[in-house]
């Protein structure tokens, strides 16, 4: 029986981890590991500061967007992580796409793989970011404050207005992200402006950036990233109130469903003991 135990236990431990997840901690992290983590930031942080004077001069939104996106395919391809998209190229226009969060890889990965007519909404404290604030106010991103109501209202009218007029966004409804496997509680924001201009709802789910960065770790990784945009969620226009509220909560909850199911991971709504704020 106790050798039935240990062999038990060895075999969970060998078990490689689910697709999308952290791999198990194997303790020293190794020197090419260290060595190629070092190299990868590198070279991001060369392909931003490259881009940074050709975004400043070039006058057209549509031009930089499409430039970033190039720089993000190939710091990934650099880097080792091998993108496999599909679906992205039949997003309805214009749309609001909703992807899970998982690691600080997220916003690159969907830079990369989305057309250059979507805007980020990104909280405000990014826009302070030496280097990173910059090039994301040249590529058209919103900013939203959280923690403050009076800001956080009047960011938001804004993104209702620009729902309200076409433009495509992308949310991370999660807001953060946790160093435990599965999808966080949705805010109902990016929902609420969905119902309020009539737009569809995209949900997006990727898998992989988890294991290329881990949460809680600075050292990236190669590996596949699988971006897969699942069936448009139709919304319609309504009056105010009460009916709007309980559509935005039915679509928050749709989305949510479809990305648990494509994403087979934990539902993590009833709360996280381990946030990381990306």
């Amino acid at each position: 029986m106790g050798n039935a135990n240990r062999a038990g236990k060895s075999a969970r431990a060998s078990r490689p981890p689910a697709d999308g997840g952290a791999p198990a901690a194997t303790g020293r992290l190794s020197l090419l590991g260290v060595f190629f983590g070092v190299c990868t930031w590198l070279q991001f942080l060369l392909a931003a500061t490259l881009a940074l004077p050709v975004l400043l001069l070039t006058p057209q939104l549509s031009r930089r967007r499409a430039l970033v996106s190039a720089l993000a395919r190939l710091a990934l391809r650099l880097a080792g992580m091998r993108l496999e998209v599909q679906g992205v190229d039949r997003l309805p226009q214009p749309c609001i796409v909703v992807a899970n969060h998982s690691s600080y890889l997220d916003g690159v990965v969907l830079a990369a793989t989305l057309p250059p007519w979507f805007s980020f909404v990104i909280k405000r404290e990014m826009s302070y970011v030496p280097l990173a604030g910059t090039l994301l106010r040249r590529i058209g991103a919103e900013f939203v404050k959280r923690g403050d109501r009076i800001r956080g209202a009047r960011d938001a009218r804004r993104l209702l207005r620009n729902a309200a007029i076409g433009h495509a966004l992308v949310f991370f409804p999660e807001g953060t992200f946790s160093t435990d496997v599965g999808l966080l509680r949705f805010h109902i924001g990016a929902f609420a402006a969905a119902v309020r201009a009539g737009l569809p709802v995209v949900p997006v789910a990727i898998r992989g950036t988890r294991r290329c960065l881990p949460p809680g770790s600075p050292w990236p990784r190669p590996g596949v990233i699988r971006i897969k945009a699942l069936a448009a969620l139709p919304t319609r226009r309504s009056g105010r109130g009460k009916d709007e509220r309980e559509q935005a909560r039915l679509l928050r909850d749709a989305a949510r469903d479809a990305l648990l199911g494509a994403l087979g991971e934990a539902d993590l709504d009833a709360g996280t003991r381990h946030r990381c704020q990306p």
